[in-house]
Order: structure tokens, then sequence, then C-alpha cells
């Protein structure tokens, strides 16, 4: 197919250059590549998802690229129950677990394959191997995947030919397939919380990666505290790109857009403009988490001084906070309510804003009317992995309602926020936020702090930024 880009400086194509460019080309298929280190772990998960569905054809496709500005698109994140399902991150695929009539599923993989060297598709097509980089053909992912794989090109018009079995599909991630079936949007959303379910308790290897995703992250807080200096002469945006330069380094880029906020800027939950001006005497809210090359995201924050002392009011703030946190983890333990860490962690803080008259007490009541969200804004915490918010179409019951069990990762996050335009407290209070955030899973007999390697009290903040700050 000729390029039919308008404005091509090559609107013709010469069926010499067509000939010219479909010869000459060595083989590369790779006859040496071996399972994924997942895929074991990618199968007993497919299995648990077969036991709840019997009889069903079950369709979880990866997503497609999208488009952002006119011929550049985003860059391609799959689907997460995908990966989860597969340990595969290829755009265009679909997962299908088909129902066997004797009990159980077959499940294959649909995937795009390399591009035929006897069309010019392969180097004139929008998103050709030429222009993109080259692609596993479908033998070398049935190879790595441990999955048969098929030519995702025929996938709606499969699906759409398969009637008489009942099916789900995950809705929203790949239109071209969501027509292709009939299923009810009711239905659909069973599949997409059992989905979310599943990866509420991680197996061995997904913890082995979360691992390795705090890890980078701890070393990318450390670069950070090194380039203080730097970031005073510049902005916010010097510290954002020295921690994506750890992400891209060592993982596959950052799990979610960075927070980096100085002076007031930490008072804003989300604030991701990164453009502020980075002043001594201020503090510097940083929330930041390494993207493994395997998706798997960390998500630590940590409030530090930039002149490298916190002054006497900040490390009152500081202190609540960091009280409230090991309130909160404290209760972090298999059979504990998941709502436990949050509930702690928020009657401390009700407690220190009604001592300091920020709100009306007695604290018991503050904290039952919720009237320490005016400070603290947001919950203390939530579940990790694959997404930052992992597992968020888990069922209520399961998730917030749920109790603890071993190999649940969460992260345990109270912060105080005092807006800068809040009256109704002192105007030295005006402009201060503290949060401190740390990534924890549960195990057999307790938790294990898998960000203990930053530290976390006033004191040893101080101490680290003595030793590293630039």
């Amino acid at each position: 197919m000729a390029n039919r880009r308008k404005n091509s400086l090559y609107p013709k194509l010469s069926a010499e250059l067509s000939a010219l460019m479909r010869t000459g080309w060595a083989d590369t298929e790779r006859h040496d590549l071996q399972p994924a280190e997942q895929a074991p772990y990618a199968a007993r998960r497919r299995a648990a998802l077969s036991e709840r569905f019997p009889g069903e054809r079950l369709v979880v496709p990866s997503g497609n690229l999208k488009v952002r500005s006119n011929d550049d698109t985003y860059p391609f994140r799959p689907y997460s129950g995908y990966v989860h399902l597969t340990g595969d991150q290829a755009r265009d695929g679909a997962l299908v677990l088909e129902p066997r009539a004797e009990g159980g599923h077959d499940a294959y993989c649909y995937q795009l394959p390399r591009d035929s060297r006897d069309d010019d598709e392969f180097w004139t097509g929008a998103h050709a191997e030429l222009w993109t980089g080259r692609r596993r053909s479908l033998a070398e992912s049935e190879r790595v995947l441990g999955l048969p794989c098929r030519d995702v090109r025929t996938a709606a018009a499969d699906l759409a030919a398969a009637r008489g079995v009942p099916t789900r599909i995950v809705r929203g991630v790949d239109p071209a397939l969501e027509a292709a079936v009939t299923t009810d949007a009711e239905r659909d959303a069973a599949l997409e919380d059992a989905l979310s379910d599943l990866r509420l308790v991680k197996d061995a290897w997904e913890l082995g990666e979360l691992r390795k995703a705090v890890d980078s992250t701890v070393r990318g807080f450390t670069d950070v505290v090194g380039e203080l200096s730097r970031a005073v002469a510049s902005s916010e945006r010097w510290l954002e790109g020295t921690f994506f330069r750890r992400a891209r380094l060592e993982g596959n880029a950052v799990g979610y857009g960075t927070i980096c906020a100085a002076g007031e800027h930490a008072t804003i939950m989300h604030w991701t403009d990164n453009d502020g001006p980075v002043r001594q005497g201020d503090l510097l809210l940083l929330d930041a988490g390494v993207e493994t090359r395997s998706l798997y995201t960390a998500d630590v924050t940590r409030t530090l001084p930039i002149s490298g002392t916190f002054t006497p009011l900040q490390r009152k703030v500081y202190d609540a906070v960091y009280e409230a946190q090991e309130a909160g983890i404290a209760t972090v333990k298999p059979g504990a309510a998941y709502r436990d860490f949050h509930e702690a962690a928020q009657r401390h803080l009700a407690t220190r804003l009604v001592e300091w008259g920020f709100i009306e007490g007695p604290a018991e009541r503050a904290y039952e009317l919720g009237l320490q969200r005016r400070f603290t804004m947001a919950g203390t915490g939530h579940m990790l992995g694959l997404d930052v918010h992992d597992c968020a179409r888990a069922r209520t019951e399961e998730y917030v309602d749920g109790l603890l069990e071993p190999g649940m990762c969460l992260t345990v996050e109270p912060g105080l926020y005092f807006q800068a335009d809040d009256l109704t407290v002192p105007e030295e209070w005006r402009g201060i936020g503290v949060r401190i955030e740390d990534d924890l899973v549960v195990t057999e007999d307790g938790h294990e702090n898998l960000s203990a390697g930053l530290p976390r009290s006033a004191d040893e903040v101080e101490a680290w930024m003595a030793r590293f700050a630039g």
C-alpha cells in the first residue's frame, strides 16, 4: 500500500522502488527464545479466572495506540488485566479463554504478527516495523508467553462468527473487538471486577517486581536530594527530570505522573505541572514511583525541607503526620480490616487538629463527622501493583470492606494540607503541606515495609539530607 499521507514529499511509489524494498532482507526469526519468567505465574492466574466463569468465553484485550497529536501517538501502555494474565505488553492483542465441553478453558492470544516483506506495508504503513521497531513473530510469542498465538487481524471476524457461547469482554479497551461480540454491560463489568479481585493478593513473582520498583525509587529519591541545589537555581522540573532519569535507566518509566511540589504546591494533592520555584525555607513534597519493565510500580512520598532543616512549625506538622503514619502502619497485619490503617491515621490527625484549635472537638466527634478531612483531604492509602491505584474495580466487600491477607501490597500515606488561602488557620500555617507514604506488603505475621530504605522521621530525614544534598 502506498503512503497516503497528505503533504508527503513522496506522494507516489514507483514499481521499481517497491520491488527494491521487498528484496534482500535476512531471516531474523529467533529460535533461541525461552519462556518468560512470568509465564507459569500467568498460567496460574488464567486458571483462577477460568474457575470463576465456567462455560463462558472471556475476551481480555491489550488495547490500541492513542493519538497524542496528528500522527504522533502516546507511548503504549497495555491494559493491566491483560498484562497480569499473559505477561505480554504488545499493542492490539487479546487473550481469549475458550470454554471446553468437558470443563475449563483453552487459552490463546491474538497478536499483531510481523510485517510481511511481500508488500509495502512494512515500510510505508502508519506503524510499520521499519519505522517503529521489530515485533515478535507469532511463533516467537508462543515460546515466550507459553500460549498459542493467532493473527489478531482475524480476531474481530473470528469472534463475530463464534455464536452460541455466552461471551464476556473487558469494555473500553478495544472498540473493534467490543463491536464484534454480543454481550451485556452488567456481565462485562463482572469480568472486569474479577480481574481486579485476582490482583488483590500478589504472587511471589509479583512481590519480587514490586521490590525492584521500590528499590529503584529509593535510589531516585536519593538522586533528587543530591540535585536540590540545582533545583533552587531552576524549578521543580529539574527534580522531576532527575527522578525520571532513574526511572528510565532502571525501569520502564515512572508509574504515574510525578508530583514534585515545592512551597504551597505541596498542598495540592495531585500537583503535576512541576513548574514552580524551589526556595530555601520551603518544603518539597515528592510523590514518585519507578515502574519496572514488567509494569509494576512503586508509590512513595517524602516531604523534605529544602534548606535541609525543618523550621519548628514545619517539624510540628511533619511529626503529626509521621505519628499518624506510625499508627496506621502498626495495624497492617493478616486478618485486620483494610480500613484499620486509614482509621488509625485519621483519628490521630483529628486529635491533633482539635488540639491545635482548627476543628471543633472532642476528637472522636470530629472524626465521626469527618471534620479532619478539610486538612487531610484524601484516604490514607490504596492497593498497589500493576496500577498505582491497583485493583480499583475489585468488589467492595473484597477491598475496602475486606480483610488483609498475606501477599497484599498497599500504601500508607497520611497527610496534612493547609491551603495558602485558608483563613481558618493562622497565616504562618498557610501553604504547608506534608505527606509521608510507604509501600507495605502483608506477611504471614505482620507486614514488611518495602520502602524502609528511605528515612521517615524528621531527625532521620535531616541526617539523610545532610549526607546527600548537593
